[in-house]
């Protein structure tokens, strides 16, 4: 029950109180939004009658009708003034030890941490770029969210850092915001990336993809301080983790590499680069955060 607690906590920003619950003393105050019946929302494929409210450029959907979609009941307690999301079983669903339903509706991302920030209540906020259910997901990492490495040995919350790769499960419900919010269940530690934000001095086509000179240029005179060799697993994205072209790479471009952690001992030294972020400070301009334009996928 703790779990679904949490997860309501973490999605209330994206959910509208009931009546009931709008009644209760100091919880809610008086709002005013903007229903928006021209967006349409649907669950798994699935259309449905939910019409967004926006307030403040946030989307927010009413609990009852979301929960319904996401195959949940609401109860309201009135002593303590909290909401809570109970799975609602099914009836071919299994208990003899094969993955749950609640399970199978996690989402997932391969990915790396953009950054870490630990909350007022001790949770670990993961900023994450990466692939899978979402490209960009913010995942809120608490005492029940199984944290391991690759060899099945327990990893501290702490200990993650920005520059982790990282296969996490998440959910099953996410907050309808850009970039989405969830809970994680379950994360896979991988090895440490070293982070380095520089100017793109140079791109070379090579055998295996290109070969990215970063470093900065004064008085006309170019000083190359890493050499990044790209290849079939390099990502090129942006800041919200979409998709960037290798020919829209152009020379004093401001970028975020993941790379190593070994590099050559030449100079300037060479590594491998896994994730390539071109940075939002080039002209680009980044999304409005909490758009509510989509509702992140549970597959």
């Amino acid at each position: 029950m703790n779990k679904k607690k949490w997860v309501v906590v973490a999605t209330l920003v994206g959910l509208l109180g009931t009546t009931a619950a709008a009644q209760a003393t100091g919880v809610f105050g008086k709002v005013s939004g903007l229903i928006r019946s021209d967006i349409k929302i649907s669950v798994d494929g699935q259309a449905t009658g939910m019409q967004p409210v926006y307030i403040n450029g946030q989307a927010y959907l009413p609990v009852r009708d979301e929960a319904a979609a996401l195959g949940y009941e609401v109860t309201y307690n009135a002593g303590n003034k909290t909401i809570e999301l109970n799975k609602v079983p099914s009836s071919g669903s299994l208990s003899n030890g094969t993955k749950s339903e609640e399970e199978s509706q996690y989402a997932h991302i391969s990915g790396i941490v953009k950054s870490v920030k630990e909350t007022e209540d001790g949770q670990y906020r993961l900023e994450v770029l990466g692939r899978g259910n979402a490209n960009w997901i913010i995942l809120y990492a608490d005492k029940e969210t199984v944290i391991q490495d690759s060899e099945g040995k327990t990893v501290a919350a702490a200990d993650l850092k920005e520059g982790t790769e990282i296969n996490a499960d998440y959910g099953p419900v996410v907050a309808m915001s850009y970039p989405g919010q969830s809970h994680a269940a379950s994360i896979t530690v991988g090895l440490s990336r070293l982070v380095t934000d520089d100017t793109i001095q140079s791109i070379e086509k090579s055998d295996e993809g290109y070969r990215v000179s970063l470093g900065k240029t004064e008085n006309g005179t170019k000083t190359i301080d890493l050499v990044l060799n790209t290849g079939k697993e390099t990502f090129l994205m942006n800041e919200e983790g979409q998709p960037v072209e290798w020919k829209d790479l152009k020379e004093g471009a401001k970028v975020r590499a993941y790379y190593g952690p070994i590099t050559t001992r030449s100079l300037p030294p060479q590594s491998p680069v896994f994730y390539l972020v071109v940075l939002n400070e080039n002209g680009a301009a980044p999304s409005d955060e909490g758009s509510g334009a989509t509702v992140q996928p549970l597959n």
